[in-house]
């Protein structure tokens, strides 16, 4: 842990979640979507990037990393920012994420699929349901239907609001879960029984905020995410 960590960690998850406030605001209440209405794809889009970002940061607050040798400030930030995301629960969140890891591609993980190792879809809806389910995609309706009481369009609230959150998930899964534990021909490297994805750091940044670096992850989780590109440069990162 050095001050950089201190400083550097926390400010890159407020200017994270300043962006997706911004970003909603102008879906909800801060464009005339009769006229600009075509930017409403490329909005979703940006404002379902900014949920994963919230999710890793969840994730780094999980692992303690967000706030290094603060666990109250990680528990704090995380709670606030796993309610923000679907209303999810951050100790339910940190108890399934520690599983993962002890049990990581086994039948005793919660983030894989015994039964569909390869197959995309079943393995999603496993997925979905574990993290989501029904109840939380019943927490985001409420939630947008009180909401629109305030006088929002309830269309606003559910397409830029709720929709993002739940699209975020596919993209978590697909490049967080998925490509780097499904089951291959040439299996993993270590126990770990996760691979790194090749591609660019611009790329790696846009895809999942650099968890693609998964194996790095898994062998060194005490790394924030805006450090794993350099830590799986330092060490080589194995797939």
């Amino acid at each position: 842990m050095n001050a950089r960590d201190l400083i550097f960690g926390p400010l890159l998850a407020a200017l994270v979640v300043a962006a997706w406030a911004a970003t909603l605001w102008l879906g909800l209440a801060g464009l005339d979507w009769s006229r600009l209405w075509p930017l409403a794809p490329l909005v979703i889009a940006v404002q379902c990037w900014l949920y994963v970002g919230i999710f890793i940061i969840v994730h780094d607050a999980i692992h303690g990393t967000l706030v290094p040798g603060h666990p109250r400030a990680n528990r704090v930030a995380g709670r606030v920012l796993a309610l923000l995301y679907a209303g999810f629960s951050f100790d339910r969140l940190a108890e399934k994420h520690h599983a993962h890891h002890r049990h990581s591609g086994t039948a005793e993980d919660p983030d894989f699929s015994a039964d569909h190792p390869i197959a995309f879809w079943p393995w999603y809806r496993e997925f979905f349901a574990t993290y989501f389910g029904l109840g939380q995609v019943a927490v985001l309706a409420l939630a947008s239907v009180l909401l629109s009481l305030t006088g929002l369009p309830l269309w606003r609230l559910l397409t830029f609001w709720a929709l993002p959150s739940i699209l975020s998930s596919l993209q978590l899964f697909y490049f967080g879960t998925y490509l780097p534990h499904r089951h291959e021909d040439h299996g993993f490297a270590d126990q770990h029984n996760a691979r790194s994805l090749e591609m660019p750091w611009l790329l790696s940044l846009l895809t999942c905020f650099h968890f693609g670096h998964h194996h790095t992850h898994h062998a060194r989780p005490g790394v924030p995410w805006w450090r794993l590109p350099r830590a799986a440069a330092l060490e080589g990162d194995r797939s």
